[in-house]
């Protein structure tokens, strides 16, 4: 169901280059406080948990209860075993928790691994308390240029696999159906690696990431190059100066 197969070299692959490093997310740790008003009783599901990168975050920062759900076994063996962090399988149109039993739902780079989005938004409905937040961290076609967003300024050809990704309007009529109406939508600023740690990476980068995985090999070392070239022109700051990305937050109530 999901555009990438994740076995577990491509699970591990993604554990070591696509978390973002825990002191890069401060502007994202705000931005769910504010919307989501977190209190040690809740309940969050991470839907499409991955290798439970925000699961954790979210125990530590607000002390919540996290049911991490993922489909892929070797996604779920990378996610911490730890008190409050409960992992099943599953995706987001069987979620296999009770009715009305989460406080909020969150989706991380998912959407446009899930087929039938509307069959997901009425499964999410289902799941979550009266008033409960749905916050979605994605990247949709058309807001902001991806080709000057780093890292695919350097790998403009991943505009292509973007392109059909849900848009922002796509992604609220099929939650509507579910009853669901947009309550907030920002861009929220992450800070990553260094121009030299992603030419370091790249290749493993390539395996776990969606829109990389689509380049043909020529446009593969093509971005590399460009990459390289980067590289050389920052001199020490390339591997000293880490690199900002931005990303919408979409939230439905």
């Amino acid at each position: 169901m999901a555009r990438i197969s994740y076995d577990d070299q491509t699970a591990a692959a993604f554990k070591a280059v696509r978390e973002v490093p825990r002191d890069g997310l401060e502007a994202w740790r705000e931005a769910v406080r504010r919307h989501l008003r977190p209190s040690p009783h809740m309940t969050m599901v991470d839907i499409g948990a991955g290798t439970g990168a925000f699961a954790a975050a979210f125990s530590d920062w607000f002390g919540l209860s996290i049911v991490a759900v993922e489909p892929s076994a070797a996604m779920r063996a990378q996610i911490p075993s730890r008190p409050g962090i409960q992992v099943l399988e599953g995706d987001a149109s069987a979620l296999p928790l009770p009715d009305g039993s989460a406080d909020g739902a969150w989706l991380s780079l998912v959407i446009h691994h899930i087929p039938d989005l509307e069959a997901a938004a009425r499964e999410i409905r289902r799941v979550l308390r009266p008033g409960a937040p749905v916050l979605i961290r994605q990247g949709f076609p058309g807001r902001g240029n991806p080709t000057h967003t780093f890292p695919w300024e350097f790998f403009p050809e991943t505009a292509r696999s973007v392109s059909t990704f849900p848009s922002l309007e796509q992604a609220c009529q099929a939650f509507a159906t579910a009853g669901f109406r947009r309550d907030a939508l920002e861009q929220v600023p992450e800070t990553l690696i260094s121009l030299a740690e992603f030419l370091d990476q790249a290749d493993d980068f390539r395996r776990a990431d969606t829109n990389m995985r689509d380049l043909t090999e020529e446009e593969f070392l093509r971005g590399k190059e460009r990459l390289r070239r980067a590289v050389r022109h920052a001199g020490p700051t390339a591997r000293t100066e880490t690199r900002t990305n931005w990303l919408d937050l979409l939230v439905l109530r």
